[in-house]
């Protein structure tokens, strides 16, 4: 299997082995399931993957690598309503960018037939009926937790007439939702999952894989165990909503499982829930329907191709995986956790370039003019293997429209009349005033450039207490930034009972930038190349880009801002 050694993720980590590891290593000590390990990845083709996924891939596909066990992909395509060939595709393409490749690929729809001959031996055994009520009389014929349920008129058909009506179900005799099959189990079980649950129902849609050959499809908790039983899945992790589950996938294998066959242990754990994030399919599906948000894709998506497009690594996913762990209990995890992993990985890698979002004109006045000086800085200081950078330096520059300031206090160590500051990497310059157009706004800044201070010389040793970053005019770039918040303006939306998800949104997640100025050293760069804007944040090159036109979406600031307004807004 070619996957991720999680030993690699960080070097010196150390961490103990989770709950389910253990578990693990206890099967393997008392010789279960001959000393193999089999897991399974089986996600539904009915959307795209987000983060909360990621957890799951990396828990089963992990196991499988560190015990020299396999991990298959399969596709849980048992209902055709909601599933496309698109997110097939879609799932691979993330697994795969994750840094994972599956041993098997396996779709639920392999095993219609051997499905099918399951559930006529469970009719057989007297142990399932075909029920003709509608899903609303079976709803109500339920019960409640502290009441038992009532049984179905049809619960004491014969074998012959239920094997009859079945295969009649599958011949396409009967409308959609005139009949279900259903486990004869126990109607008064305090379990509500054992009280006679639904196996099959009659569903005439064309499958993209089995095409019209079926005219009935098997629900999850049929499917779903003896899909593992048919692999030989010897652990089947899964979250913990289907921990009261558990004890129906156990009984259907109980009465299915052969005595000496591998049978799957079902463990769960919890799942993945993260502050300003949505994790619902559902909801994702109608802020992409609604126009909210561009695509599946929109870097504000929690999605891994939306997580992607935004810069975000698979190694960044993996540390923060690793780190958050697995347990039992379900909570929510803080997005400043996930936000410092990438932050702690692009540090390594992105290379440095100055970049200025709200350009105004800084005029050197004592610079010839025409004349170019260049000079060198490193890539990335965390890698010195990377090398240095040329840099040009001329007569007119463009500053940020926040590194000046005509009327300025004490503490303010950037850009104004009479005060010094270091342009990065160049000279020492002095402030000498400031023309404003007839709006009344600064639109170019003046200076004087000191030529004995300018960086990496012996002789500069005048210290100034502010550093500004700056672009060589006609050296520039014109590039659109897109600055990308957090999608969710409230940490946890289940919290906000009574108010709509659509009026949780930011407002404030997408401000887009369309003249911003760049060193020219970006302009081969290719799609989701990393780079880090000095003094601003971490940002990758979107696939909208062309040749003549690059954007670029931020990924990350270099500090956690929105913490600190969050702080500020609590605190006023």
């Amino acid at each position: 299997m070619t996957t991720v050694d999680t030993a690699t993720l960080e070097e010196g980590t150390k961490r103990s082995l989770n709950f389910i590891e253990q578990m693990v290593e206890s099967d393997l000590k008392e010789g279960k399931n001959n000393g193999s390990i089999a897991t399974r990845f089986p996600p539904e083709p009915n959307g795209y993957l987000h983060i909360g996924h990621a957890k799951a891939i990396c828990l089963d596909f992990g196991i499988a690598q560190r015990y020299g066990g396999t991990c298959n992909l399969r596709f849980d395509d048992t209902n055709p309503v909601k599933e496309d060939v698109e997110y097939v595709d879609s799932i691979k393409e993330d697994i795969q960018w994750l840094g994972f490749q599956w041993d098997n690929l396996y779709y639920a729809s392999d095993y219609f037939d051997q499905l099918y001959e399951f559930a006529k031996r469970l009719i057989r055994n007297g142990l399932a009926y075909v029920d003709d009520q509608s899903a609303e009389q079976i709803a109500a014929q339920k019960g409640t937790p502290t009441s038992p349920g009532t049984e179905s008129p049809y619960r004491n058909r014969s074998v012959e007439e239920n094997l009859d009506l079945f295969e009649r179900m599958q011949a396409g005799a009967f409308e959609e939702g005139s009949r279900v099959l259903r486990a004869k189990i126990d109607m008064a079980h305090s379990n509500m999952h054992f009280r006679d649950p639904l196996m099959y129902r009659i569903l005439k849609m064309h499958h993209h894989r089995t095409g019209d050959k079926w005219n009935i499809y098997p629900l999850y908790d049929f499917a779903h165990g003896q899909s593992d039983y048919i692999e030989g899945i010897t652990h089947s992790l899964c979250t913990l909503e289907f921990e009261v589950h558990r004890p129906l996938y156990d009984w259907f294998l109980n009465h299915l499982a052969e005595a000496e066959a591998i049978r799957p242990r079902q463990i769960e754990f919890n799942r993945l829930n993260i502050t300003y994030m949505v994790m619902s399919k559902r909801k994702m599906l109608q802020l992409v329907k609604e126009g909210r948000v561009s695509s599946w894709d929109d870097p504000r998506m929690p999605t891994l191709c939306g997580l992607r497009r935004r810069g975000y690594t698979p190694l960044s996913i993996r540390n923060f995986v690793d780190k958050i762990g697995y347990t039992k209990f379900d909570g929510i995890i803080d997005i400043g956790l996930l936000e410092h992993s990438i932050r702690e990985h692009l540090n390594k890698i992105a290379p440095r370039v100055s970049a200025v979002l709200d350009p105004i004109r800084l005029v050197v006045e004592n610079f010839p003019e025409g004349e170019v000086e260049w000079s060198q800085t490193e890539i990335n200081p965390e890698d010195k293997a990377l090398g240095t950078r040329p840099v040009p330096f001329t007569r007119e520059l463009y500053i940020d429209r926040c590194d000046f300031m005509e009327d300025a206090p004490k503490d303010y160590f950037r850009l104004t009349p009479g005060r010094e500051v270091r342009l990065k990497n160049a000279y020492i310059v002095q402030c000498t005033g400031s023309k404003k157009n007839d709006a009344g706004e600064v639109e170019e800044v003046y200076c004087e450039y000191i030529p004995e201070t300018k960086s990496g010389q012996a002789e500069a040793k005048r210290k100034v207490k502010g550093t500004i970053n700056y672009v060589s005019v006609p050296h520039s770039l014109d590039v659109e930034v897109r600055l990308y918040e957090r999608l969710l303006s409230v940490a946890n939306p289940a919290e906000e009972k009574n108010t709509d998800f659509m009026d949780l949104l930011n407002p404030d997640s997408l401000k887009v930038l369309p003249h911003v100025k760049i060193e020219p050293v970006v302009q081969e760069a290719n799609a989701l190349d990393a780079f880090q804007f000095m003094r601003v944040g971490y940002f990758c090159v979107d696939p909208d880009s062309t040749p003549d036109r690059l954007i670029f979406n931020r990924t990350v600031s270099l500090k956690d801002t929105w913490g600190k307004l969050v702080d500020k807004q609590k605190k006023g």
